[in-house]
C-alpha cells in the first residue's frame, strides 16, 4: 500500500470517527433525559438485564470473528452513558471525603514489625526510617492492633511480591483495622540456605522458612528430598535452626539472619528469579500526605453481575487516572469480591475527586487507604 493510499484510508477513518463523535453527543443528551427521568420516578440507575440484551443484540449484528469487538464496544458506550447519568444524578453530592492529613511523627518514632531481628520487615524498616526505634511483634495482625491502638507509630508490613504476587492477609488486615498506607519501599530478596557451622548441603535433611521464602527458591528446592516446615518469618526459621545446632537442619532467609544468629551460609543466590523483590508498605492509624505524594490505594466493592467491575474503571478511563496495581480479595458474603487498587494520582485533584464521587454512586462502597509517594523517601 503506498502513502497515499494509507492517507486515503485514514481520511475515511477520520470521516468515520466524525459521525461516531457526532453519534455519542447525541446518545450522551439522550443519557441526560434518561437521568431525568430516573430521578422523577426513582427508578435504579442500573438495569442489568436490559444491558445484557443490548449487548447481546448488537453481537448479533456482526460477524462472528467481530462479536467480541462489538461487545466490548458496547459496554464502553453504555458505561459513558452510565458515568453521565451519575454526573447528573449525584453532581452536586459533596467532594469525596478524606481525612486531614497529620503531619508525620517528628521525635524518633517506634516502628512495629513482624518477625525477629534479621526478617526482611527489618530491612524494610530501616530504608523508610534513618532513626527509629524498632519493635517486633509475633504476627502481622500484632502489628496492626498495635498501630491501630496507638500502642506503636507506625508499622511494616509486605503487601506484594514480584515473583509470588499480593499477600492476602496483609490486604485483609488493612480492611479490617482501618489503617492508613502513608508510604512503600520495595526490598530485594536475596534468599541463602544457612546452617550450623560446619554443616554440608548433603546432612541437610529439614529445612525451615516462611511459606513464601519456599515459593521463591522453589528452583532450588525442586528434586531435594527435605522436609520443608514452614514458620512465621524467615528470621524465625534461622533463630530455630540455631536453637537446634544440628547438621540436619537449614533455615531459608537472608544473610543478616544468618549472621545474627551465628550460622553459616551454605548456599547464596537459592531465589528463582534474580529481580525478586517484596513491597513493604508503612501503615499510620491517620493519614499522612502532601503535595509531592503520586500514589493512592482504594478498595471498593462492586455488584455481583457482568461488566460491574467495569463500570468502576470507565471514571478511572475518562478521567486518565492510570491503574498500577487491582487485586481483588474474596468478602465474608460467598460469591462477593473486593478489590484493592493502587492509581497513580493525588487525592486533591478535581479529576480524582469526580472519579471517586461516580465510582461510589456506581459500587456504594468504596474507600480510601492512603495517599503517599511511590518511592517514599526514607525518614
Amino acid at each position: 500500500m503506498s502513502t497515499e493510499q494509507l492517507k486515503d484510508v485514514r481520511e475515511q477513518i477520520n470521516a468515520i470517527d466524525e459521525q461516531m463523535i457526532a453519534l455519542l453527543h447525541q446518545r450522551q443528551t439522550l443519557a441526560d433525559d434518561v437521568a431525568r427521568i430516573k430521578r422523577a420516578n426513582n427508578i435504579a440507575l442500573v438495569d442489568p438485564r436490559r444491558e445484557q440484551e443490548v449487548v447481546e443484540k448488537v453481537a448479533a449484528m456482526v460477524p462472528e470473528e467481530e462479536r467480541a469487538d462489538a461487545m466490548i464496544f458496547q459496554r464502553m458506550v453504555m458505561g459513558l452513558s452510565k458515568s453521565r447519568q451519575r454526573l447528573r444524578l449525584y453532581g452536586t453530592a459533596e467532594e469525596y471525603s478524606f481525612p486531614t492529613p497529620r503531619q508525620p511523627k517528628a521525635e524518633t518514632p517506634l516502628v512495629a514489625f513482624q518477625g525477629v531481628r534479621g526478617a526482611w520487615a527489618e530491612k524494610a524498616a530501616m530504608q523508610l526510617f534513618a532513626d527509629a526505634s524498632l519493635t517486633n511483634l509475633e504476627t502481622w495482625e500484632d502489628v496492626f492492633s498495635a498501630v491501630s491502638d496507638g500502642d506503636a507509630d507506625y508499622g511494616v508490613l509486605p503487601i506484594e511480591n514480584s515473583q509470588t504476587g499480593g499477600i492476602g492477609e496483609v490486604y485483609d488486615l488493612l480492611r479490617k483495622y482501618g489503617c492508613y498506607i502513608v508510604g512503600q519501599t520495595w526490598v530485594k530478596i536475596d534468599h541463602c540456605l544457612m546452617a550450623a557451622p560446619g554443616t554440608k548441603l548433603s546432612d541437610v535433611r529439614e529445612v525451615f522458612s516462611h511459606p513464601e521464602g519456599f515459593k521463591q527458591c522453589r528452583k532450588f528446592l525442586r528434586g531435594k528430598s527435605w522436609d520443608l516446615t514452614g514458620c512465621r518469618n524467615t528470621a524465625v526459621a534461622a533463630e530455630r535452626v540455631a536453637t537446634e545446632g544440628s547438621p540436619r537442619y537449614a533455615a531459608i532467609g537472608s544473610e543478616r539472619a544468618a549472621e545474627l544468629n551465628g550460622l553459616s551460609v551454605i548456599a547464596r543466590d537459592i531465589v528463582s528469579d534474580p529481580s525478586n523483590r517484596t513491597r513493604f508498605i508503612l501503615v499510620a492509624a491517620q493519614p499522612e500526605y502532601d503535595d509531592t505524594c503520586d500514589t493512592v490505594s482504594v478498595i471498593f466493592r462492586t455488584a455481583h453481575r457482568s461488566g460491574a467491575l467495569c463500570d468502576v474503571l470507565f471514571p478511572l478511563l475518562s478521567e486518565g487516572i492510570n491503574m498500577t496495581r487491582l487485586e481483588s480479595r474474596p468478602t465474608s458474603e460467598k460469591g462477593k469480591y473486593c478489590f484493592f487498587c493502587d492509581l497513580e494520582c493525588h487525592i486533591s485533584e478535581t479529576r480524582v475527586q469526580d472519579a471517586f464521587r461516580q465510582i461510589g454512586a456506581c459500587c456504594g462502597y468504596l474507600e480510601i487507604l492512603g495517599c503517599y509517594r511511590q518511592d517514599t523517601p526514607q525518614r
